[in-house]
Order: C-alpha cells, then structure tokens, then sequence
C-alpha cells in the first residue's frame, strides 16, 4: 500500500497524528515542513490524487514517487485531501480553498503563497 511505498522511497516517513496519517516527503519534520517549504505557516500537506500517498509538497512528491502528480477533479472537492499541520485536521478540498489561509478548525495561518500553487494539486476552473 501507500505506507510501504513510502517506506521504498528515499523520503522521510512521518507519523503526525494518532488518526493514522503518514506523511512522506525529503526532510519532513514537525507540521508538515519539509526540505522545499519550512517557513513558520507551511503548514499543509495534500493527499495525492495520483497516488492516495500524503506529501509535504509537489516538490516532495516529485523527488520520492515514481510517477507524475495528477490533481484533483473539480467534481472531488468534497475528497479529505488537505492536512492541517498544526491540529492534525483532514479537509475536504472545497474547505481549503474556501478557507482564506486560515484552518477552519484551528484557526493556524497557512502560507497565503501556496494559493498560487493550487493548480498543481487542483483543477482550477477558469475565470473566462
């Protein structure tokens, strides 16, 4: 499953909650941060469409998988797909982008840079 092929990876292997949720990724420590993010509000990890595997980031992704990063449908919004380093919550995609930087449980700020980053991990319907 995902956990063992995380474990083949050259990626570091988290364990950050007691839901069960195992982060892979180059250099992940506390809250998700990882080699390629580590600012105090990265704080986010997506669950992979591709794979189902949780990575600290794309970049992650694509130094332990061995596949290409697929992202997620626009009709899968309501897929547990973003993880909330700092209360170890799983939102549902619409929550996220719905969120304004902000975890709607715990109220952590998440990097407001990573919007720009969200059609890497989200289809993202255009503004025509």
């Amino acid at each position: 499953g995902a956990f063992e092929f995380a474990l083949q990876t050259r990626c570091r292997l988290r364990n950050l909650s007691t839901s069960g949720v195992h982060m892979a990724g180059v250099a992940v420590g506390a809250n998700t941060r990882c080699r390629h993010y580590h600012g105090p509000h990265d704080v986010v990890a997506i669950r992979f469409k591709c794979c189902g595997v949780w990575y600290a980031c794309i970049h992650c992704h694509s130094a332990c998988a061995d596949h290409d990063a697929a992202v997620w449908p626009v009709a899968e919004r309501d897929q547990p797909a973003v993880f909330c380093g700092v209360c170890a919550a799983t939102l549902r995609i619409a929550e996220y982008l719905a969120c304004d930087s902000v975890c709607p449980r715990c109220g952590a700020n998440f990097n407001p840079g990573c919007a720009s980053h969200h059609h890497l991990y989200f289809e993202m319907p255009s503004s025509a």
